[in-house]
């Protein structure tokens, strides 16, 4: 799926989790955002990720992860030159796309 900061694909479906693959362009983040009914963990691919997280920012670089809890406001940016990979797995009672609250978003999506 081609999106205003990059793509993502899913990889794997099963009962309660998704995994994803996410492409983070250069210059560019994702909404900052949350879910009522899902928590995600990200692993870094390739790429070094600005990630914010429960109000604090990190630097996390290739094979580096975080964790997302439900209900808590975060996003990741891509500050560097080429293309951030992530490996996003997530877990809920329920998965749609229809779960991003988003909170700020750089492309009017609000």
């Amino acid at each position: 799926m081609e999106t205003p900061w990059g793509r993502w694909s899913v990889l794997e479906t099963g009962d309660n989790f998704q995994v994803k693959l996410l492409e983070v362009d250069p210059g560019q983040r994702l909404s900052y955002q949350r879910h009522q009914h899902r928590e995600e963990h990200w692993v870094v691919l390739s790429g070094t990720a600005t990630v914010t997280n429960r109000g604090r920012t990190s630097t996390v670089s290739r094979t580096g992860t975080t964790f997302m809890e439900k209900m808590v406001p975060h996003r990741v940016e891509n500050r560097g030159d080429v293309p951030l990979l992530i490996l996003e797995s997530q877990f809920g009672d329920y998965l749609g796309e229809d779960d991003i609250e988003r909170l700020e978003d750089d492309y009017g999506r609000v």
